[in-house]
């Protein structure tokens, strides 16, 4: 739909030009601002760079393009307003979003700024999902950016030639404008939190852990999410040598630059259907499990070091800590998912092939879990495996000020099998519960403002100062906020932390 202007529409001045937002019930918008020029061309595999300035007002009305991707047609839940409506076309899609309150910027009141990186396997997401609308933010006194990113092929696979880890550079390049730019829109920028979930989550955890950030952000929010997400170039380079061998290009930049974005992204999809990458490390473990092709790398100037290691030697102990998983992960996948009629003995097969000592992990689960179904005590270890114990080790590994919590709430979705779902957050976090709320939402019907507007508070109290109402985790006290308890208790050590390699 097209803005129509008005002499009410807010004009601010960035490093590039001016641009012109919108103005409703006392919030400033903004959307479809670039950070970083179009990746298309010789930019295409590159490092982002620099804006090219404009002459002129822009319009920042409109979201703009996304970055290239394939989302496949989803019949259980209604999907669009979590992961967007998939891949809009067009080259200028390294932009972001801003929310702001509509009162002058005051140089001496600066308000806090958080900055959102969407989840969705590194592989597909928009800042313009709806249920990422910054509003409730600026409502509650905050600047809020939601980004864009390089996705797939275009911005996690490392291939020889090109810098590696190309979607973690994007992040790191809107972080730097918004150190440029953010005190325009009345932001503080010594008071940014970084935020984001599942790959988002886990992509803000490799920035905690990253050279190339630091001093970019003064606080981390990781919701579902984690470090240990990662792997050495060198098994990357597995997934670029199938995906090339699909493309019947050379496994090298040159080769990629030969195949359209709509081409890679044909090759992506094939290569990652289960089996046909093996991306196991020398211990037999696959971080991801095989849930994505595309992930973050370590071993270069982004990521010198696994996440952990680099936690272990103090990065980011400046950088405040807060992070956290919903408490059934795991049944996303495998109640909302054709997964869900996967037999349990091939389900022990596929385990068997992402990680070792998978019998005995889930022989332990069975014991954990007596009265449980064999197919609930899968769903659980799957959880514990690939997103609350590395979750919990992250925390451990962190240096500084460090808190976890545990989203509890249960979803009555898909006659309440949904449960405490992955991405059942996602619409507390932004006070967005509308748009996740339905015969089909993942929320059902009527889930609980008053969750919603403590979910938010915290959040919004954590990025203006800080604080949360409870203890700090530390590996002796391992303290956990539990939401719909609204208290922290300590938690026992979970059984998958037996049979999960240290991936140090």
């Amino acid at each position: 739909m097209k803005h129509e202007q008005t002499d009410h529409d807010p004009i601010v001045r960035i490093d590039s030009g001016d641009i012109r937002g919108t103005k409703t019930h006392g919030i400033q918008v903004f959307k479809g601002v670039p950070y970083a020029a179009p990746p298309v061309g010789p930019r295409r595999f590159a490092a982002p760079q620099p804006v090219i300035p404009w002459q002129g007002t822009r319009n920042a009305t409109a979201p703009g393009p996304s970055a290239p991707q394939q989302v496949a047609p989803f019949k259980a839940l209604d999907l669009p307003p979590i992961v967007g409506d998939g891949w809009t076309r067009g080259e200028d899609f390294l932009t972001l979003n801003v929310w702001a309150p509509d009162a002058p910027p005051q140089p001496d009141r600066l308000r806090p700024v958080m900055v959102w990186v969407h989840g969705g396997s590194f592989m597909i997401g928009t800042k313009d999902a709806p249920v990422y609308d910054g509003s409730a933010f600026a409502r509650s006194g905050v600047v809020c950016v939601a980004m864009n990113y390089r996705l797939g092929v275009e911005g996690f696979l490392p291939i020889p030639g090109a810098p590696t880890n190309l979607g973690l550079r994007d992040m790191i390049a809107a972080l730097q404008w918004v150190q440029a730019n953010i005190a325009a829109f009345g932001g503080d920028p010594d008071a940014v939190t970084l935020f984001g979930e599942s790959a988002g989550g886990m992509a803000v955890s490799c920035l905690l852990a990253s050279p190339l950030a630091e001093t970019l952000f003064q606080r981390a929010i990781v919701q579902s999410g984690h470090g240990s997400a990662v792997y050495p170039v060198e098994i990357g380079h597995r997934a670029v040598n199938k995906i090339a061998s699909y493309l019947k290009v050379t496994p090298d930049v040159e080769g990629f630059r030969s195949a359209s974005p709509e081409q890679a992204l044909a090759a992506f999809t094939k290569a990652a259907r289960p089996g046909r990458v093996d991306l196991r490390d020398e211990r037999g473990h696959d971080p991801l499990i095989g849930l994505s092709l595309s992930f973050p790398v370590y071993g270069d100037d982004v990521l010198p070091l696994h996440p952990l290691a680099a936690l272990d030697q103090g990065t980011g102990k400046d950088v405040d800590l807060l992070i956290g998983t919903t408490a059934e992960e795991a049944r996303f996948w495998f109640e909302a998912t054709p997964l869900r009629r996967l037999p349990h003995s091939l389900a022990r097969w596929l385990l068997r092939r992402v990680t070792p000592n998978a019998d005995a992990l889930l022989d332990a689960y069975a014991a954990e879990l007596p009265d449980h179904s064999r197919h609930e005590q899968f769903t659980q270890a799957i959880t514990d495996l690939t997103f609350r114990w590395p979750a919990r080790q992250f925390a451990a590994a962190h240096r500084g000020n460090t808190h976890v919590f545990e989203f509890d709430w249960r979803s009555p979705a898909l006659n309440g099998r949904l449960g405490a779902a992955h991405g059942i957050d996602l619409a507390f976090t932004f006070d967005t519960l509308a748009v996740a709320t339905g015969t089909k939402g993942m929320l059902g019907e009527n889930p609980p403002q008053d969750l919603a507007d403590h979910m938010h508070g915290l959040w919004v109290r954590y990025a203006t100062d800080g604080t949360l109402p409870w203890a700090q985790f530390t590996p002796d006290s391992r303290l956990v906020y539990q939401f719909t308890a609204r208290t922290a208790a300590p938690e026992a050590a979970l059984p998958v932390g037996l049979f999960l390699p240290d991936m140090r």
